[in-house]
């Protein structure tokens, strides 16, 4: 039994990261065809930096998903700490629209975000990218925050206040430092989110304002050159060395 569980397992893992394996392996093929090994190069690594218009879609991607991050993480958090206090049936509604954006189609929000943007009449661009990745992101750090909130000592918050201290102080120097792994964990699937999203953006972004997503969807229809791979290849190691520092700090920290 345990050894048709580790062959499930790793069937699992293969079939998730094959693909990605093979895309950082021909971003290194010197044929530009998928076809055909053609030999290792760095040459496609060259062309992406060389691209204007992958790099300015990637500025805009990074930027995009930054700053949406960070204010997103702040008030997410700030809502885990309203909910977390809040009893009875009104956290019950409030926690079930928290739900809506994170099981409904990203088409819906995608969707009604641009009818809503055109009809308070606000140019589509950098201000309507991040507002609309904002959204989006709110609900999952509140999901990532609320179960550190929930594992905190009831007592901790009287503690502190017998203490003298202010409900600010409290917050920052008690509550705050307990719950910092779920905050970065939110911090962290925003900005994923942001860098994969292409629905949302697809319909909220404007003339010269195109996310990485966005971009390479055009570029779909004329054939997507390998340095699209080669920029694939750099975006997962960066987002897989992030993850291994953020994961290896609290066992740091608790030992």
């Amino acid at each position: 039994m345990k050894f048709l569980k580790k062959i499930y397992v790793y069937l699992a893992f293969i079939f998730l990261y094959a693909p990605i394996l093979i895309l950082m392996v021909y971003s290194f093929n010197n044929s530009k065809s998928r076809g055909v090994w053609g030999g290792w190069t760095l040459k496609w690594y060259a062309q992406m930096f060389a691209d204007t218009n992958v790099v300015s879609s990637l500025k805009v991607t990074l930027i995009v998903a930054l700053i949406a991050a960070v204010i997103a993480t702040v008030i997410g958090t700030v809502a885990s700490l309203g909910l977390h206090f809040m009893k009875g049936r009104k956290r019950a509604w409030i926690m079930n629209i928290t739900y809506i954006p994170v099981v409904q189609p990203d088409i819906i929000m995608g969707v009604s975000l641009m009818l809503l943007f055109i009809f308070i009449r606000v140019p589509k661009g950098y201000g309507t990218l991040i507002l609309a990745h904002i959204t989006f992101n709110i609900p999952f750090v509140i999901l990532s925050v609320l179960p550190k909130l929930k594992q905190l000592n009831p007592h901790l918050f009287e503690a502190a206040e017998d203490l003298g201290a202010s409900v600010w102080t409290t917050l920052w120097r008690v509550v705050l430092p307990e719950i910092k792994t779920g905050v970065m964990a939110g911090f962290l699937l925003a900005i994923t989110l942001s860098l994969d999203d292409f629905v949302v953006s697809y319909f909220v972004s404007g003339a010269g304002v195109n996310t990485l997503s966005v971009t390479i969807y055009a570029m779909a229809r004329k054939g997507i050159s390998p340095s699209i791979n080669a920029l694939s290849t750099i975006l997962f190691v960066v987002v897989m060395v992030m993850l291994i520092v953020v994961n290896r700090k609290p066992k740091s920290s608790s030992r």
